[in-house]
């Protein structure tokens, strides 16, 4: 039986504005990542979808898929890969119906197993767990345990993220433990982003060690 390797989530900072984009194509350029999050706060959707254009076309030209966060319609009037949503953004069945079976719909579910079963029967592609660590990203009044994933993971097909403070000095227990994806971002954007995505890869081969060997 073959473990599957995690793999690398990136969620965009709040400002994707001015060399953004090349921080973006650098630190996807210095190693695999599977999916990018376009997160921006407070802006219409015009101006939004204006900021993701040229992220959107770095990620197609790589493979790595492009996801919205919260915003069903953005996600839509992009032809984004897929959608998260958390808490009052829409649910599943909504999001399907405006995206499309070949959709990505991904779901926050904290630390609640019972979100987590119902996103999944709801016919979500993946669901997140988190905050694992403190975070610089957004606040985390919510913290996650690490059973979760190893709960999750010994019982369902569906993938999990974790999310929330995760850096390289910190991931190896939730690669361990199950996790199928590490949704990262301040630990990557906080500094270089291409040495921080070779320090995720090694963390993550480490993590990979440890999960098959349990």
């Amino acid at each position: 039986m073959t473990v599957p390797d995690c793999q690398l989530y990136l969620i965009s900072p709040l400002d994707v504005s001015g060399a953004f984009p090349d921080r973006l194509a650098r630190a996807l350029d210095a190693g695999p990542v599977a999916a990018f999050q376009f997160r921006v706060k407070g802006i219409d959707e015009h101006a939004a979808a204006k900021l993701a254009a040229p992220l959107q076309a770095i990620c197609a030209a790589r493979d790595v898929a492009f996801i919205v966060n919260e915003s069903i319609s953005l996600a839509r009037r992009l032809g984004a890969d897929g959608v998260h949503l958390a808490g009052d953004d829409g649910d599943v069945a909504d999001a399907r119906e405006r995206l499309g079976r070949a959709a990505q719909i991904g779901v926050s579910c904290r630390d609640s197993r019972h979100a987590a079963m119902e996103a999944g029967e709801a016919g979500a592609d993946y669901v997140s767990f988190g905050a694992y660590f403190p975070s610089m990203t957004k606040p985390t009044e919510i913290r996650a345990d690490i059973e979760l994933l190893q709960w999750w993971s010994g019982l369902f097909e569906l993938p999990v993220v974790a999310v929330g403070g995760i850096t390289a000095a910190n991931c190896v227990p939730l690669v361990a433990a199950g996790a199928d994806f590490l949704a990262v971002s301040h630990a990557v954007w906080g500094g270089d982003e291409a040495q921080a995505i070779v320090d995720f890869v090694q963390a993550l081969a480490t993590g990979a060690q440890a999960r098959a060997g349990s």
